[in-house]
């Protein structure tokens, strides 16, 4: 696999385990989704 997709990869899952963290289980997928959109916005 290539370095850049490794990274992509790295940093989707990261944002994943970020807003779970944060708020926990029981949403809507929808909350899940715009919560990893901000939580991967513009650093």
């Amino acid at each position: 696999m290539d370095s850049n997709y490794k990274e992509l990869t790295g940093e989707i899952i990261k944002a994943a385990f970020n807003v779970h963290n944060i708020l926990g289980a029981g949403f809507l997928e929808k909350v899940y989704h715009n919560a990893m959109l901000v939580d991967s916005g513009p650093s």
